[in-house]
């Protein structure tokens, strides 16, 4: 599927992360390169810069005084999530608001997100540990967080996406509730009371459907919006927005479905979000696929589309709490509204003014762009770049609100990555064909780079291929220290984007229902053939790997095809059938959907076709994992070591479904290109690295 890009887009952006990249390499210009193998280069891109450079942004907010709050996790301190504030003078250090014993994360549909909400000098919070929720008062003398939830003996009863309800002194937020049915918990929208210092009775105010996400209640504590759906569909397959009417007592007296009931539609509305004027906005793909943004006609019943356009104005819904737009004005004569907008695998900074029915576009840095908080002219915008790692910058706009006149950077997962720049490679957005004729697929490449090294003429670089997670989800085309670590040491390197991929609409989504480990697969491969085929890389070094969905993917690329000459699975899935039938409630039934009946999840896992595997295969697990069993891994490793085939297996203690700790991020990271320079590489790593065991190989 081919897109139209943006006609009003300039290229100043990407001009000008061309020319950073050129200015840094031109000061190692006068140096003679050395021509060496390639993997085999020395590079200050190390394993420990990796590792410590994995700090996540988890959201952010406003206070009264309008300084900025950040909620950061942390891989030096074992994958602690802690709320920072803004310092008030440009020479001091941000402040940790949370205090030690305590970690902001919620474990709601086991992806979490929407841990905190912040309403003047008050936080709520979700503690990673007992899952309850606290109140804090930072400004006060006693900061101590204060539980407002009661104690269950345990995380079974999880909370996420909460906001204040002043008029009834309370925390309306989604509950998902264990104490019943671990495996099919209950999820309802409740109401907390906030008065007194007692833990009050919870209220339960939605109920009956399977999920619920964005309960948002208007200015004057009327109505209330929610987004519900239901087995067997994802958020993003089919959905619906309703609002609730309060009545006097607090209850939801009356209530209107606003989006997703008519039955000619397929929809997936998402992120409700009230002006100040009290009008519902949303965004929905009733149109050509696409979310863009609405807004409710309440007199009516009727939906309005504020701008339409063939691009995605938000992401799914795997973690709560994304904030994809926000009010920059909103009064009796107009709303003007800040929005990310992605098109053609590259985001873009947007202002729509309603009035005018236009949509500007703000010229920044950023090529990828997730969330945004609007502050009167100012924009906080979560996002990153080619040159830029993942980073939450302020955005100053113009009295026109359609130019920014001031860009910075607050915080970033890196904040020393400048000093490599002559190092960085930087992507090519690539258009490939597939298998099916008419259909292509993108993926970004990655070359070589390193001012001190070159490779000889007679040979092309090892590639490895990463295939994203998900699957429902997409590669994005950003400074990713990991990816630099291996193009810093003459790799090259492709993140695919292959059919079901997110970023595209919802045509190119639904490419990869039913057909899970058959269209994904084909892609990797065409990618990695492309890439030979254009003289980019070696076919006899072509590597593969992944995490979780991506770790499925590269085990079937491995297991039905003969692409790919060695691979990597990071807490993989190799049995399609027991991941479905141990699935948690949020996903238990996306396997189904997305790979077929029982005979089609037999005949598409790995762990039953390891006859057909012959090249050698590194697994990584956490035995905390709650997604993935870590006995797929077990299995799949004791049938390659049966075979003879050259195998490790690394286990990590005390990690879930995603390596957080500094430690194992950088020893898998390390294990990986040390596996591949082994057995595939034919090269010696300029690092000093002691090997894991090897089955049949060492």
């Amino acid at each position: 599927m081919s897109i139209s890009p943006l006609v009003f887009w300039s290229n100043s952006t990407v001009n000008h992360e061309r020319r950073e990249s050129m200015d840094a390499a031109a000061t190692t210009s006068t140096r003679t390169p050395v021509t060496a193998p390639y993997g085999s280069w020395k590079s200050p891109i190390t394993a420990d810069l990796v590792s410590g450079a994995g700090k996540r942004l988890e959201g952010f907010a406003l206070d009264s005084q309008n300084r900025l709050l950040w909620l950061e996790s942390r891989p030096s301190e074992s994958g602690r999530s802690v709320l920072v504030k803004e310092a008030e003078k440009p020479a001091d250090d941000p402040t940790d608001i949370t205090p030690r014993g305590f970690s902001v994360r919620s474990m709601a549909q086991e992806y979490g997100g929407g841990a905190f909400r912040l309403a003047g000098d008050a936080i709520i919070f979700s503690n990673a540990d007992d899952q309850r929720l606290y109140r804090q008062f930072p400004s006060s003398k006693d900061s101590t967080p204060v539980p407002v939830t009661p104690e269950y003996g345990g995380p079974i009863v999880r909370y996420a996406d909460g906001v204040f309800d002043c008029r009834f002194d309370r925390f309306i937020t989604v509950r998902e509730d264990h104490r019943g049915n671990s495996v099919q918990p209950t999820t309802e929208v409740v109401g907390i009371g906030l008065s007194g210092n007692d833990i009050q009775e919870i209220k339960v105010l939605v109920t009956g459907n399977d999920f619920y996400a964005f309960p948002r209640i208007d200015p004057k504590g009327e109505r209330l919006a929610w987004i519900e759906w239901s087995h067997p569909n994802m958020h993003w397959d089919k959905a619906e927005l309703w609002v609730g009417y309060i009545s006097e007592t607090g209850d939801i007296c009356e209530r209107i479905c606003v989006a997703g009931a008519d039955s000619s539609l397929v929809e997936s509305p998402t992120e409700p979000k009230w002006s100040l004027e009290g009008e519902l906005f949303f965004i929905t793909d009733r149109n050509k696929g696409f979310w863009n943004i609405y807004k409710w006609i309440e007199q009516k019943n009727e939906v309005q589309a504020i701008y339409c356009l063939d691009a995605e104005f938000t992401r799914p819904l795997w973690v709560f709490g994304i904030n994809s737009y926000d009010f920059i004005l909103s009064n009796e004569q107009t709303n003007v509204l800040a929005c990310s907008c992605r098109q053609n695998g590259r985001s873009y900074l947007g202002v729509i003014d309603e009035a005018q029915n236009s949509l500007s576009i703000v010229d920044i840095p950023f090529t990828y762009i997730t969330n945004i908080v609007s502050s009167a002219n100012i924009l906080y915008v979560e996002g990153a770049s080619a040159t830029h790692p993942m980073s939450l910058a302020k955005v100053v706009l113009d009295d026109q609100k359609s130019n920014s006149i001031d860009f910075q950077i607050i915080w970033s997962c890196s904040p020393d990555t400048e000093k490599y720049n002559s190092y960085f490679s930087l992507p090519e957005l690539i258009e490939f064909p597939t298998d099916n004729a008419g259909q292509n697929a993108y993926a970004y490449f990655y070359p070589p780079r390193n001012p001190s090294y070159q490779g000889s003429q007679e040979e092309k670089p090892p590639l490895l291929l990463e295939s994203h997670g998900g699957p429902t989800d997409e590669a994005h085309g950003i400074l990713n220290l990991s990816i630099q670590y291996w193009t810093s040491r003459g790799w090259a390197f492709v993140d695919v984007n292959y059919r079901g991929s997110t970023g595209y609409g919802r045509e190119y989504r639904e490419r990869l229902l039913g057909s899970w480990g058959i269209v994904d697969v084909d892609d990797c491969c065409s990618c990695a053939k492309f890439l030979v085929d254009k003289g980019k890389v070696d076919a006899e070094r072509l590597c593969i790997a992944g995490c979780s969905a991506g770790g499925y993917t590269t085990l079937a690329s491995l297991a039905f095809r003969e692409t790919f000459k060695a691979g990597a699975s990071l807490f993989g899935i190799a049995d399609l059938k027991t991941l479905s039938a141990e699935m948690h409630k949020f996903e238990s039934h996306y396997i189904s959907n997305l790979a077929g009946n029982e005979k089609a999840l037999f005949e598409r896992s790995p762990i039953n076709f390891v006859d057909k595997l012959s090249c050698p295969i590194i697994l990584f697990q956490g035995l905390d994992d709650k997604v993935v069993n870590p006995e797929q891994a077990r299995k799949i490793y004791a049938a390659l070591k049966k075979k003879g085939l050259p195998v490790a297996l690394v286990e990590y203690e005390g990690e879930p479904h995603g390596f957080g700790k500094a430690e194992n991020i950088k020893f898998t990271l390390e294990q990986q290109m040390l596996f591949f320079s082994r057995t595939v590489g034919h090269f010696t790593p300029a690092d000093e690295i002691v090997p894991v065991h090897v089955d049949n190989f060492d």
